[in-house]
């Protein structure tokens, strides 16, 4: 219990002071210094540079042997196992919606965790930079399933819709959306990197290091621009609001732990524990409100489900992170 709760602490301690910097863009964007349209146009940035070069970096960084080998592997399957379980027990609650603007938002929500903007930071505080060469992984089965099952979804179960001028529009389904994006493209280049164990200049990681080092701070001011509009009232008045929570903050965390406990049992490897529970513990992706602008759902609900689901984060993430930890 002593190192529950030891753990829980250290957890804690880095949650807090992620959330103290989404504090400061909060305050920056009620000052209008950092306006939430300019947040916005940050997030080609964080996404298309810098958070490939946080990817890159980890690839880079960690010296080849069998057992990251093997954590590379096993990382992907929870990875997978993550997003399938997110899929398999949110599906029974959000068949046959009655109000698909909010309910597509719900149930995108309750499968596609902060991997990257919130996974990425707290694996390099808590478990440092092999941490970020996992938790790499279960973001490139966060791209794969988030462009083929949540553009399902979040299309109410059409891949392609037509407009009334009889063109399509572009919120259907397309496979280059699936490999050319920022996730999967630095996990092939960075890969080969670490598999082969290429030689990398210091011409090249000095300043890949010092763009990653922009990740966490940018990503969390950004999110504290974000909130600073949010309006939570009558949010809570949903009940599939609580299934969204319930799938996300508690079951998806469980099942991972519970697998990554029978993967382990011989071998426990704390890094990889930790490193998998960040993203299964973490709250719904910042994505959620991307997919739904894209798809013509209710940007302003999808902000609002995001901001609350991460604010209760604070508490149910440290739990997870040393449940996990502690087993």
């Amino acid at each position: 219990m002593q190192l529950f709760f030891a753990n829980a602490l250290i957890a804690l301690k880095q949650v807090v002071m992620l959330y103290l910097i989404a504090g400061l863009g909060a305050a920056a964007e009620r000052l209008r210094w950092f306006p939430e349209a300019v947040a916005r146009q940050c997030t080609k940035l964080l996404l298309y540079v810098i958070t490939p070069c946080v990817v890159l970096g980890s690839f880079i960084n960690i010296e080849y042997s069998i057992e990251a080998v093997r954590g590379l592997g096993i990382s992907f399957a929870c990875g997978a196992l993550l997003h399938a379980a997110g899929i398999l027990i949110s599906e029974p609650f959000f068949r046959g919606r009655r109000q698909p603007e909010t309910e597509s938002v719900l149930h995108f929500a309750a499968v596609y965790g902060n991997c990257g903007y919130m996974g990425l930071p707290l694996a390099q505080a808590i478990v440092g930079p092999q941490g970020v060469f996992y938790v790499s992984v279960v973001i490139l089965t966060f791209q794969i399933c988030s462009f083929t099952h949540g553009t399902f979804v979040m299309s109410g179960g059409i891949m392609g819709r037509k407009q009334e001028s009889g063109k399509e529009d572009d919120v259907k389904f397309q496979w280059k959306n699936l490999v050319l994006n920022a996730g999967v493209i630095s996990v092939a280049i960075g890969l080969p990197i670490f598999l082969l164990q290429l030689p990398v200049p210091a011409l090249i990681k000095q300043p890949l290091a010092s763009v990653a080092a922009v990740n966490s701070p940018l990503a969390m001011l950004m999110f504290g621009a974000y909130l600073s509009r949010t309006k939570l009232k009558g949010l809570l008045r949903s009940k599939k609001l609580f299934v969204t929570m319930g799938i996300k903050l508690f079951a998806l965390p469980l099942v991972v732990m519970a697998a990554l406990l029978l993967i382990l049992r011989a071998n426990p490897d704390p890094a990889l524990l930790g490193a998998i529970m960040i993203p299964a513990a973490a709250p719904p992706a910042n994505n959620t409100v991307v997919f739904a602008a894209r798809h013509g759902r209710d940007t302003g609900y999808a902000a609002q489900v995001v901001s609350l689901l991460s604010l209760v984060s604070i508490v149910t993430m440290p739990l997870m992170i040393a449940l996990g930890l502690t087993m």
